[in-house]
């Protein structure tokens, strides 16, 4: 399968779409407030939980990577999260934890420094996110995450 984009390459290179296509989006769960819908997201990504993922983002979802890289729509998304929650084994990174640094809000842009660890890794990785939320949902997000900087064991 043709990489969706540059950031999330080590996850999405050699995942097939197989398992979004195996799976029906679910509906969209709206969340009570921007802080509630990251957290929810920071949780279900950790879980690697495909469908609380995408029970976050509405049809016109936009996620912009490094390098020019983005995920545009509920489906393109849904095959990037896909991709994500393989094992590691099948060339995805289930298992890696997100940890929040730091947090702090310009109007309604919630950025958030992380870092991220797992079994797998030779050291942590270190990163942020911008997350723009609209009506209880995960409208888009800026992300700094580049699978391509991970150090493995």
């Amino acid at each position: 399968m043709k990489s969706l984009f540059f950031g999330f390459a080590v996850m999405c290179l050699t995942a097939s779409s197989s398992l979004a296509d195996d799976m029906e989006l679910p509906p969209l769960v709206p969340q009570a407030d921007p802080q509630k819908v990251v957290d929810e997201h920071l949780d279900a990504l950790n879980a690697c939980d495909w469908n609380r993922l995408m029970a976050q983002y509405p049809d016109d979802v936009h996620i912009i990577l490094p390098d020019g890289g983005e995920a545009v729509g509920r489906e393109a998304v849904g095959k990037l999260f896909a991709g994500f929650c393989k094992s590691k084994a099948d060339g995805g990174l289930k298992g890696l934890k997100f940890t929040t640094l730091s947090t702090f809000t310009v109007g309604g842009t919630l950025n958030v420094q992380w870092v991220a660890d797992a079994d797998f890794l030779a050291e942590p990785y270190k990163g942020a996110d911008a997350y723009v939320t609209r009506d209880g949902l995960m409208a888009a997000q800026v992300t700094t995450f580049d699978g391509s900087k991970l150090k493995f064991k």
